[in-house]
């Protein structure tokens, strides 16, 4: 596809209908929304009702799990479906203001069911035992209650966790502010190329014109986006620290160590996971100083600058994609998962999973949401680059991980746990550069694959630890008290920029506000999930495309498993030990062998 016959949208109804996503499938209009919401709110009122009884007998015990089931999904269709809504135009006053009713009602359900913990603590294990043999269906719920009754140390009285509920909708504030600072207040001022053209710099176009071979422009794109997060560092400052006091709130209220033993136990996942992924990387870090020194020598520059970490190595591929051959290509690639696999993908791509074009006023970056029998839509800001196809295959990889998890799997374990959410996506990635590094047609094409293959593990393996490394220092900083401004937490940020780049980048100021502009920061540890995920890719997808049926089966059902079982365990029966940090290991000299061989082409 020429590059300069993509299209462009100034108003989301110009975009054909087939590349929006098709959010009937959760409300058929907001007329339909707002009267379900209208009924949701009797929840409150009838999660009351149930205090009575549901610690009655066996039978009580199990109509309030399936009651609670219904609820959730229920509030989880509302959700999904004015996110979404609210995220086609972050301008729209109509959707933040239902989300915002909706997020006080959850908030209100979670004061009104909050005696339900307490009271299945208290109850005695010979009780749970006699109910499981006399109400065979509870039997289903048994890994469930197994779980809630392991954190009983850390679970409160029915009146405190009331109270840490209504807390809840407060907590929520400071991600929801970011993103409408982020979203739909901030602009940057347009990027200026070597010949005084100008291209306007957004959250969706700032990377395609990092990946320009004019440097000029890479400069002026790079002073565009910083410095407009540099002019607002008091008020991210303020953001930042106000979502790690809500995080020691609750963390302290439940009597947990810290923010990261409240973040990962529920899920569990030892703490010593994400202490080990952070002592590996600080191992092998020197792998990546000797890729940033390959990337100064290859593009011939005496200082490397922050703007020259995206641009390709090899000749510029300046080829844009429809999102049409975007999905044949997906489809190639994932062929090794089956067609069983393959068939969910089109069926994807046929019922408008997929919301594809940027558009003023969307949402930034890209996700997939769904869950619990809910069909996943797929937010794309799509540019036609490679690397916005390897955000296709990530989210599909995502989506198919939400439905096959939903089929399989009763709801209560549908939701599978944040340490996996980033392994079905990041395989995918995986699938796909295998793929186009077995196809390529010359040693320069090879080249410049694994070049993206080295971004991989810098952007992901590397840069999302130090991004999990600064969230766990902040907030430990801002538990003992110290400075939290915007000064402090930038000059954090530049001393992990040194670290994990070295000497070959030279450092600047604006790099150092950075931390301004991630989101994930307000996701309660989620970073380092996706460098856990993509060292425990890199493993599976090695096995898969061996061509090996089993490893592919054992594959297919840990996508299937959701949280029936912990999530290390899943991936063990996967094949794939996380608790020990081999895997990351591995992962790591995979990465060194890849510069290796890059530098020996270069």
């Amino acid at each position: 596809m020429d590059k300069h016959e993509f299209p462009s949208f100034e108003r989301r109804e110009e975009v054909p209908e087939r590349y929006r996503w098709d959010t009937t499938r959760l409300f058929e209009n907001d007329e339909a929304f707002v009267c379900a919401l209208s009924e949701a709110k009797d929840l409150e009122e009838e999660y009351e009702i149930w205090e009575p009884t549901a610690m009655s007998s066996g039978a009580g015990l199990l109509g309030y799990l399936r009651f609670d089931d219904d609820a959730t999904l229920e509030l989880e269709r509302l959700f999904n479906y004015v996110s979404r809504r609210a995220d086609e135009d972050t301008r729209v006053g109509k959707y933040q203001d239902l989300k915002a009713q909706l997020r006080a009602l959850i908030a209100r359900v979670g004061a009104a069911s909050a005696w339900f913990v307490p009271r299945l603590l208290a109850l005695s294990d010979e009780t749970l035992d006699g109910w499981y043999a006399d109400t065979p269906g509870l039997n289903l719920y048994r890994r469930a209650i197994d779980r809630m009754r392991a954190l009983k140390d850390h679970v409160l009285t029915p009146s405190e966790e009331a109270l840490l509920a209504q807390a809840s909708e407060m907590a929520a504030q400071p991600e929801a502010i970011f993103s409408m600072l982020n979203d739909a207040d901030m602009s940057f001022e347009d990027a200026v190329d070597s010949k005084g053209h100008s291209h306007a710099v957004t959250h969706g176009s700032y990377f395609p014109l990092m990946q320009s071979g004019d440097r000029s422009l890479r400069e002026s794109a790079y002073h565009s986006i910083y410095g407009a997060y540099g002019r607002i560092k008091n008020t991210s400052a303020a953001l930042l620290g106000s979502q790690t006091k809500q995080l020691q709130f609750f963390a302290r209220a439940r009597r947990y160590a810290d923010t990261l033993e409240a973040a990962l136990a529920p899920t569990e996942v030892p703490v010593s996971v994400y202490q080990g992924l952070i002592d590996a990387v600080h191992k092998n870090v020197s792998a990546l100083h000797r890729y940033m020194e390959l990337r100064r020598r290859v593009l011939g520059l005496d200082a490397l600058r922050y703007w020259d970490l995206y641009v390709p190595l090899t000749k510029e591929d300046d080829r844009r994609y429809s999102f049409d051959e975007a999905c044949d290509l997906m489809l190639r690639a994932l062929a090794p998962l089956g067609e069983d696999y393959l068939g969910v993908v089109r069926r994807a791509i046929d019922e408008r999973w997929y919301d594809v074009y940027e558009t003023p006023g969307k949402a930034s970056g890209a996700y997939s949401s769904g869950g619990r029998g809910l069909t996943p839509l797929i937010l794309l800001n799509y540019q036609g680059t490679l690397d916005d196809i390897f955000t296709l295959v990530h989210e599909t990889g995502h989506s198919l991980h939400t439905h096959l998890a939903s089929e399989a799997q009763p709801g209560r374990y549908a939701q599978y746990e944040m340490f996996v959410a980033e392994v079905a996506s990041t395989t995918n990635e995986c699938l796909l550069l295998r793929y186009l590094l077995d196809n390529a047609q010359d040693t320069a094409e090879r080249a410049h694959l694994l070049n993206h293959l080295c971004e991989q593990f810098r952007g992901t393996l590397f840069r999302q630890t130090l991004f999990a490394e600064f969230e766990r220092d902040v907030n430990k900083a801002s538990a003992r008290g110290e400075g939290m401004g915007a000064d402090a937490l930038s000059e954090r940020y530049a001393q992990l920029n040194e670290l994990y780049y070295g000497s070959a980048v030279t450092l600047d100021d604006e790099i150092a506000h950075e931390w301004e502009r991630i989101p994930h920061f307000y996701y309660n540890y989620y970073v380092y999930v996706y460098a856990t995920s993509f060292a425990a890719a890199v493993a599976l997808s090695k096995r898969i495309l061996t061509g090996d049926a089993t490893a592919r089966d054992r594959y297919l059902a840990f996508l299937s498993g959701g949280s029936s079982k912990p999530p290390i365990e899943l991936l063990a029966g996967a094949g794939v030990d996380m608790a020990s940090g081999a895997v990351v290991d591995e992962a790591l000299d995979t990465f060194s062998q890849t510069v290796d061989e890059l530098e020996g082409l270069l």
